[in-house]
């Protein structure tokens, strides 16, 4: 069975990611090796940009998991990608430290500016806009997180210049 799981995520993953994959596994006893699932999804996501029921279906297997266990924390935790995004994931934070400091605003102005919705990716593919809970920086409110960098005390014109570094 463990060769067939193998096959079946080789499928999904170039040999540098079942690497890093096998990595995080070996961090862990052997019978805890589902422990590695979060940072595996992550090798998965890296690769394709989003995750697969198939890629999920076959990494559960890898793991000795029910693929439902898998899909759980892919759906739970929005640092996964379900469907295909942009090039940049713009993340707005709309909880409420961001909120009394006008996070809507900055959705507003965003969507105005990129002419989509939160939840939609533009024409271009180049921008996915979400709103998200907390990204943990309450004390620099309005903010935001354009893939992994955080860009805080914003306003309609710094969020204009922040974008024209992604390109």
């Amino acid at each position: 069975m463990a060769g067939t799981a193998k096959t079946a995520l080789q499928a999904h993953v170039s040999s540098t990611g079942l690497k890093k994959i096998n990595h995080w596994i070996d961090k862990y006893p052997a019978e805890q090796k589902q422990s590695a699932v979060m940072s595996a999804l992550m090798v998965l996501q890296e690769e394709h940009g989003y995750l697969t029921d198939e890629a999920m279906t076959a990494l559960a297997s890898y793991l000795d998991m029910a693929p439902i266990a898998v899909f759980e924390i892919a759906n739970f935790y929005t640092m996964y990608e379900r469907a295909p995004v942009g090039r940049h994931v713009i993340s707005v934070c709309t909880n409420i430290s961001c909120q009394l400091r006008d996070s809507a605003q900055i959705v507003k102005h965003l969507e105005k500016k990129l002419k989509i919705k939160a939840g939609e990716t533009t024409a271009d593919k180049r921008f996915t806009l979400r709103c998200v809970e907390c990204l943990g920086a309450c004390v620099n409110a309005p903010m935001m997180q354009i893939d992994k960098e955080y860009h805080e005390h914003l306003t309609p014109a710094v969020v204009d210049e922040v974008l024209e570094q992604y390109k």
